[in-house]
């Protein structure tokens, strides 16, 4: 399996639901809660200038209709995950991690 599938099953099981999405089209009528992610960069180590490890970097962003989701803390306490920034949009909360997997 995927390191991506390995990731995106971590979230699923975070949110209890299958509303977990990888870089959704617009056309995609989705359920809330749900968690939306995507590739955002990639973070390499390098020595004797060679490439000897990496992480992706996913921007993973919870959005939930409750103000007080105890989702956004779920998310936040994986390893390598920081917290970017919060917003509402169309009465929904947004909560923006980087986790670096």
């Amino acid at each position: 399996m995927s390191k991506r599938i390995d990731f995106h099953n971590i979230l699923s099981n975070l949110l209890g639901t299958q509303n977990v999405y990888f870089q959704p089209p617009s056309t995609v009528k989705m359920q809330y809660p749900c968690i939306v992610y995507g590739r955002n960069t990639v973070l390499a180590q390098h020595a004797d200038d060679l490439a000897y490890s990496s992480r992706t970097c996913y921007m993973v962003t919870v959005i939930d209709p409750n103000p007080d989701s105890v989702i956004p803390s779920k998310v936040g306490i994986l390893p390598f995950c920081k917290f970017n920034r919060h917003y509402t949009a169309d009465n929904l909360n947004h909560d923006v991690y980087n986790v670096y997997y």
